[in-house]
């Protein structure tokens, strides 16, 4: 049986201002009712094959590299995945597949998530969720991303060595336009259009990358393959040991 672990610092000393301070903000919301209801609920009744597991049934926290220059966005933690493991896309294949992936083009130093102690650490890499609140039916409702949008905008203030972002899925690509826009950061005109493996630069030299989210509802019709969701993250990298060009900022 695994017990609630407390959130793993970054370092021995953070600043109030720090993504350690932000992290346990987020794990301590209760802005969305039906979010809490929800999360708890699932955590209190479980399922058959994880009876014997201390639920985390909390808003999960975003995890990764402070100096991280790959910045993931997702849509949501699942019910039985990461609202019960308390580490962001653990404990179901969506982590199996986005893990595998980050350890293989040498963001993550194992292949595999199973719970908050297994020793995994990600290297240049930080991956949050535009809600951090197992949904119903894996929904957000639009004021359900409006009370969590802040959370990324801090997260995109304070990790300030970004230049490759991949986003998981459509909603989470719309939702980093969005704080793009909220911060005041330019978003080109026609606005970028979601699909697998496009890419769009901005004028801060920072890369969008959109994927398709590695749900089962993608990966076991084959709409998603290992080899598309890869080449992602080989992009990424490629993208990132590139040098930055003079008139880019630093």
């Amino acid at each position: 049986m695994r017990g609630i672990a407390t959130i793993p610092a970054f370092g021995k000393m953070m600043p109030t201002n720090s993504l350690l301070h932000l992290q346990r903000k987020v794990t301590h919301c209760s802005a969305c009712p039906r979010l809490v209801a929800h999360r708890e609920r699932t955590a209190e009744e479980k399922v058959k094959r994880y009876r014997e597991w201390d639920y985390w049934g909390k808003p999960v926290p975003s995890f990764g590299d402070p100096k991280a220059r790959l910045f993931i966005v997702g849509l949501a933690p699942a019910a039985h995945g990461g609202n019960r493991t308390g580490r962001i896309f653990t404990g179901d294949r969506s982590g199996d597949w986005l893990y595998g992936a980050l350890h293989q083009a040498g963001f993550a130093n194992q292949p595999t998530s199973v719970h908050r102690d297994d020793g995994l650490t990600l290297q240049d890499c930080y991956i949050t969720a535009a809600v951090h609140c197992a949904p119903p039916d894996n929904k957000p409702l639009p004021e359900e991303f409006t009370a969590c949008r802040p959370y990324l905008l801090d997260e995109l203030r304070l990790l300030t060595q970004i230049r490759v972002v991949v986003a998981l899925g459509q909603i989470a690509f719309r939702e980093y336009l969005t704080a793009r826009r909220a911060l005041s950061l330019a978003v080109p005109s026609p606005v970028p259009r979601f699909g697998h493996g496009t890419t769009a630069t901005f004028s801060d030299g920072v890369t969008l990358i959109g994927s398709y989210h590695p749900s089962q509802q993608n990966t076991f019709t084959g709409r998603l393959t290992r080899a598309m969701f890869q080449s992602v993250f080989d992009r990424a990298r490629a993208l990132i040991e590139r040098p930055r060009s003079p008139d880019r900022k630093a």
